[in-house]
């Protein structure tokens, strides 16, 4: 399937690039997001028509993604969660506590799809987070766990 991108999109493509993709991830992410067209010929038009529109729109979006990134980037987060005496936690810190959190030491909206932790957080400790704000710009976060109480 043939779509023509709205949007820059990591290890996908850029703005008016038509590009073949598979026919669900173009249907059911690509275009439902509104990240994609079909590549009519109609669509293709209209899309160079709009691609100044776009890119303006795009580069508005990278500059707030700087905003924020130099905001969080290098900072660590205190996150306390229930462990057992060998230091493993009681489930696992989820990108949306990670979010919570950030929302309420910065009052910054980051989406949860946003977070990609390094390594699933199921212990006590410190662990690096990678959060991806736009398609060229990441911050990377330091979050640190610590028991709240030891259960036996």
């Amino acid at each position: 399937m043939k779509v023509i991108l709205l949007e820059n999109i990591k290890r996908v493509g850029t703005i008016g690039e038509i590009i073949e993709v598979k026919r669900g991830f173009g249907r059911n992410f690509l275009i439902a997001n509104k990240k994609a067209l079909y590549a009519s010929k109609d669509n293709i038009k209209e899309v160079e028509k709009i691609k100044s529109n776009l890119t303006k729109k795009d580069n508005e979006k990278k500059l707030n993604a700087q905003k924020i990134s130099e905001q969080i980037d290098k900072k660590q987060y205190f996150i306390k969660k229930l462990s057992t005496e060998n230091n493993e936690l009681y489930g696992s810190v989820k990108p949306t506590e990670i979010s919570k959190i950030i929302h309420e030491k910065n009052k910054i909206d980051i989406k949860p799809s946003m977070i990609q932790p390094i390594h699933e957080i199921k212990s006590l400790g410190k662990f690096n987070v990678k959060i991806s704000l736009h398609s060229e710009v990441d911050a990377e976060i330091t979050i640190n766990v610590q028991s709240a109480e030891s259960i036996q």
